[in-house]
């Protein structure tokens, strides 16, 4: 079992920067590929990003790949999801999630956090 809490999500102008946090319990997270989604008002949860248990893999979405940079501390059973260069468009509710393989699909992932909220103004 992984539970998994987000934070660092807020509010910033466009151009600017906001790292997230996820932090995991368990002593298994470091097992886990752990991966960051969106979901916007109205709209299906998107892949972002995901990374494999070591680190040595990762994978991002077109619209982020160069902006968006994730990274784990197994050490902290911590991911991070470094945002910069953030538009209007990437505004939504992102999640940390846990799964047994490196995937882009929600249907992959086994564990979910609850969320936290990021608004990019213009």
């Amino acid at each position: 079992q992984v539970q998994l809490v987000e934070s660092g999500g807020g509010l910033v102008q466009a151009g600017g920067s906001l790292r997230l946090s996820c932090a995991a319990s368990g002593r298994t997270f470091s097992s886990y590929a752990m991966g960051w989604f969106r979901q916007a008002p109205g709209k299906e949860r998107d892949f972002v990003a995901v990374v494999d248990w070591s680190a040595s893999r990762r994978y991002y979405a077109d619209s982020v790949k160069g902006r968006f940079t994730i990274s784990r501390d197994n050490a902290k059973n911590t991911v991070y999801l470094q945002m910069n260069s953030l538009k209007p468009e990437d505004t939504a509710v992102y999640y940390c999630a846990a799964g047994p393989i490196v995937g882009s699909t929600p249907a992959g992932m086994n564990y979910w956090g609850k969320g936290t909220l990021v608004t990019v103004s213009s």
